[in-house]
């Protein structure tokens, strides 16, 4: 029997799909399936500013006597006593400046680290979350230094209040006072910030593939801690300087970041420079649990009454 020249056979559509598909233009893989419009950054910035400003309050209101006390066992020099009362000063003025320092760092870091994502090819995640905490670390920290500034004046007993400490800083030393140490801080917190984050961001979407689910908010506290805590540990020379050189004011004892390490080692042996890495690893350990399991469940909130609106 003869075949009409117009009839299509089932082999035929096949051949004819599978040619159709493999003409289609493929898609490249990226991080991040879906680009990022501008309002969808602002949304992230706006989302970010949130949910930093909530879990930055809530751990200084938390751990700030534990801040303090590490504050005082790096300020003291030699076999020095720190005074245990008084553990909550400066806390009011700390809160005053936490609140948009942090709601600046996390409004910089999530719509960064979304654009770098989509910028990185999926292996170099970790750089983007890298680079992303570095850049909220350096734009959040035109607020965090007076704020750090002011707090650990207070902290070892130079001044009653912030509005005190403040105007008798700007008076004695200028404005730049209220920036003292600013390159020490910078030293500290970019480190700090991007391995941190890093550390976080990576082990949880490692735990997620692992567990092949969202993570729940207990899961975020301990990824947050483990994070913090190592960080922390890793950092604390560095912290070391950044308060001799904040809280020395007027005296200038110290000429910059190589004279105080100098200074710290001939003086008071090298050991000096993890003092308060209990506190610190304490603190910042705890600190990262809340900090991470406030932050991604306020992001949750917040996102979830977006959708509704």
């Amino acid at each position: 029997m003869a075949i009409n020249s117009r009839t299509e056979l089932p082999g035929d559509r096949l051949n004819s799909r599978a040619l159709n598909l493999h003409n289609m233009p493929k898609k490249p893989v990226a991080s991040i399936s879906k680009q990022q419009t501008p309002l969808d950054l602002l949304r992230t910035l706006y989302e970010g500013a949130i949910a930093g400003a909530a879990a930055g309050v809530v751990v200084e209101a938390v751990l700030y006597p534990i801040d303090t006390i590490k504050t005082r066992l790096q300020a003291v020099r030699g076999g020095g006593q720190i005074i245990l009362k008084g553990l909550y000063s400066g806390l009011a003025g700390n809160l005053a400046g936490v609140l948009p320092a942090s709601a600046i760092f996390v409004g910089v870091y999530e719509p960064t680290k979304r654009k770098l994502l989509e910028s990185f090819p999926e292996n170099l995640s970790a750089l983007a979350h890298l680079t992303a905490g570095a850049i909220g670390g350096a734009v959040s920290s035109i607020v965090r230094v007076p704020t750090e500034v002011v707090k650990q004046r207070m902290q070892t007993g130079q001044f009653a209040s912030a509005p005190d400490a403040v105007r008798l800083i700007v008076a004695k030393e200028g404005f730049r006072g209220l920036y003292a140490g600013y390159g020490s801080f910078l030293l500290r917190d970019l480190p700090f910030d991007a391995i941190q984050f890093c550390l976080y961001e990576q082990l949880r979407m490692g735990y997620k593939l692992a567990a092949k689910r969202d993570l729940k908010d207990p899961e975020n506290a301990m990824i947050g801690a483990f994070a913090g805590a190592i960080t922390g540990a890793i950092t604390t020379p560095l912290d070391v300087i950044k308060t001799r050189l904040m809280i020395q004011g007027s005296t200038k004892q110290y000429e910059g970041i190589l004279h105080c390490v100098s200074s710290i080692v001939k003086e008071e042996g090298a050991s000096t420079l993890f003092k308060g890495i209990g506190a610190r690893v304490l603190w910042i350990g705890i600190g990262g649990s809340i900090f991470f399991g406030v932050l991604e469940k306020v992001k949750q909130l917040v996102a979830a009454k977006d959708r509704v609106d």
